[in-house]
């Protein structure tokens, strides 16, 4: 019925979101969603130049970066595939997924995203460890980034000051660019106030 897969997915994409009212958060994530399955780059891809152009403006892309577990993200490669897909993308962050090898556990910082990308997202997912306890470094460290991202993105548009003015009050350095180290300092010192304040329950 269709010429090319891309053009069926897109379809059958546009229908089911219009057909839920087309709702404020409608995600896509395409069979090439990372640049290494992109032939031969997410610029020249034919599948994704199709998704571009077929689906609709309200739904949203899912990216995971240059790879399916990106080490690093970088604004160049962001507003490469903004381009190509004639939408900001959401990126699903599988820096601490361990579904693929549940012998590792990840417990580093929030690290390798480049300073000023907010302003090249239309957001941000994060698929953390399958053990719940293990996911308080990587949020805690997650929720640093995202106020230092989103106190530079005040600085540049005012739209954003009042929120970031919120979130001001929030524990965690707010001056300066983001610091790995400085921010799995502050969720280790959370980390271990929350430890304690369990194990102090009664029966614990």
């Amino acid at each position: 019925v269709f010429p090319s897969l891309a053009q069926a997915q897109a379809s059958v994409a546009n229908e089911v979101y219009q057909e839920l009212g087309q709702p404020s958060v409608f995600l896509f994530c395409p069979t090439e969603y990372c640049s290494s399955l992109c032939s031969p780059s997410p610029s020249q891809s034919c599948y994704l130049l199709t998704l571009g152009q077929e689906l609709l403006p309200g739904i949203g892309v899912i990216w995971t970066g240059p790879k399916v577990v990106s080490q690093e993200l970088s604004a160049t490669l962001l507003e490469e595939v903004e381009g190509v897909l004639q939408r900001r993308p959401i990126i699903w962050d599988n820096l601490y997924a361990n579904d693929y090898d549940c012998r590792r556990v990840f417990l580093g910082p929030y690290t390798g995203r480049a300073p000023g990308l907010m302003p090249r997202l239309h957001g941000l997912l994060l698929n953390p460890n399958c053990e719940l306890q293990a996911n308080f470094i990587p949020i805690h460290t997650l929720g640093s980034w995202f106020r230092r991202e989103l106190g530079s993105c005040a600085h540049a548009d005012h739209t954003g000051t009042e929120t970031a003015a919120a979130l001001g009050d929030s524990r965690g350095p707010q001056e300066g660019s983001y610091s790995p180290q400085e921010a799995l300092e502050l969720a280790l010192h959370d980390w271990v106030a929350e430890i304690n304040q369990q194990a102090s329950k009664p029966g614990r």
